[in-house]
Formats: C-alpha cells, sequence, structure tokens
C-alpha cells in the first residue's frame, strides 16, 4: 500500500469499535497520508511489549523489596501496590530515581538484570520504517524516564528511527496533564489537525483529545500475556500491521 492511505478512520469523537482475531467488524473511511505530517507514539505497550513492565513492577521489585526488609512477598506487593497508586498520574509514577530513593533499592540495576525481557511489539519496525520512507516526522512521547528509554533503546534498537523523544520529565508535566501537551506541542511543533497520536492508555489519550488533537487511536495489545483491552472512546488497534 506504498502509494494508498492508512490509519483508515482515526477520529476523535467517541465510538465503539470492536475486533475478533485482530481483524476490524466495521469498514473505516480513511485518511490521506498527506494529512498526516507528525506521528506520536506512546513507547511502553504501544511500541514495547508491556510485559517487561508489568513483570519488573508486579514481581521482581516486590521479591527484591521483600528480602530486603525480611517479609513475605505478598506483603511486599500490597505495600507496594498501595505505593505505586498512591503516585499515579504524577512525575513520581515513572521517575526510576524517586522509586530507588523510595524503596532503597537500585531500580536501573534491577532493569539491567531483565533487560532481555524487553521486546518490540509485532510489526512495530515494518510501522516505522514505513513511516521514515514516507517522510513523515515520527515523536515518542513517553511518561518514562530517560534512564528507562536509555535501557530500552539498547536493547531493541529502535532508537534510530525517531525524530525526537520526549520524556514527562523534561516537559515538567506527566501526559495525563494539558500542560504537557501546551509544552510538547511548543516544543516540537506539531499541529493538532496534522498529527497522529497513538498510545495505550485511555487517560493519556482523553487529555489529548480534551487539548484538541484530532486523530487518536488506542493501542489495545498492550502485553502479549495478556489479553487485548477494551475501550469504547477510541478508534482501536491491536497490531501495527492495521495501519499498513
Amino acid at each position: 500500500m506504498e502509494n494508498g492511505t492508512i490509519l483508515s478512520g482515526l477520529m476523535s469523537h467517541a465510538q465503539s469499535f470492536k475486533f475478533l482475531n485482530g481483524e476490524c467488524l466495521e469498514m473505516l473511511s480513511q485518511i490521506p497520508m498527506d494529512k498526516i505530517e507528525y506521528v506520536l507514539l506512546d513507547m511502553d505497550g504501544t511500541l514495547l511489549d508491556l510485559y517487561f513492565d508489568d513483570y519488573f513492577w508486579g514481581h521482581l521489585v516486590p521479591e527484591k523489596y521483600a528480602e530486603k526488609h525480611e517479609i513475605t512477598f505478598g506483603a511486599a506487593k500490597e505495600y507496594l501496590y498501595s505505593t505505586y497508586k498512591s503516585h499515579e498520574k504524577t512525575l513520581n509514577w515513572c521517575d526510576i530515581d524517586f522509586w530507588s530513593r523510595e524503596l532503597k533499592l537500585d531500580i536501573p540495576a534491577l532493569k539491567e538484570q531483565i533487560r532481555h525481557l524487553i521486546e518490540v511489539h509485532p510489526n512495530v519496525i515494518d510501522f516505522l520504517k514505513l513511516m521514515r520512507k514516507r517522510k513523515k516526522k515520527i515523536y515518542i512521547l513517553t511518561n518514562a524516564h530517560y534512564k528507562t528509554v536509555k535501557i530500552k533503546f539498547r536493547k531493541t534498537q529502535i532508537g534510530e528511527y525517531f525524530d525526537e523523544v520526549l520524556c514527562s520529565f523534561n516537559v515538567g508535566h506527566p501526559k495525563e496533564d494539558l500542560q504537557f501537551w501546551e509544552k510538547a506541542q511548543k516544543k516540537l511543533g506539531f499541529g493538532k489537525a496534522n498529527s497522529v497520536f497513538i498510545d495505550d492508555t485511555e487517560d493519556v489519550l482523553k487529555t489529548a483529545r480534551e487539548y484538541g488533537m484530532k486523530y487518536l487511536l488506542f493501542k489495545s495489545r498492550a502485553s502479549s500475556k495478556l489479553k487485548p483491552k477494551e475501550t469504547t472512546e477510541f478508534l482501536t488497534i491491536n497490531n501495527f500491521s492495521e495501519l499498513m
């Protein structure tokens, strides 16, 4: 489809959208690619398999915390989940330096221990290559800490495909905050009507919609170990092959 169009039917209006075995059950109108100049992408769960992060925060960190504090794994997990939740939608949420101090664990070193679990979702590389070939500007917009981005880029080697990576720490606000979008647009120069933004987190997409971003897409398959998530708020893809 080199001369065709992709990103079928992306729109910011809430719609019910269903998939069966990865195939769309509804015909969508297409958007000519000459209207899309900027491809804005989340990283964890969208481009990269969220299993790494789920295993890291849900198993490895509780295991190491339990060992350090001589408590049971269950007690550590209960405490940590409560602590994680108290920092949701803040910069602390993905700040591995903050968590190193808070938990008295070397979080970057622990991430390196299981870096073999960091994987790119299927067909992501082909999608990025196609976007580069079509001369699109490709930006990562992520809440991940810059140290985490470096670890994941070293493992996956996907950094070469992006014009810029913007971490919420560079902006001073998480993506769930409207001020993130104001500052991101000012820094990167993308337009609200000539960009598409893809993320696996509904709250982030809702904020982008509130800011006025026109073309939004929900990535339903965040983790290879879990079933795809559902949404009635946004148009959905399960696999990047659906955009090619």
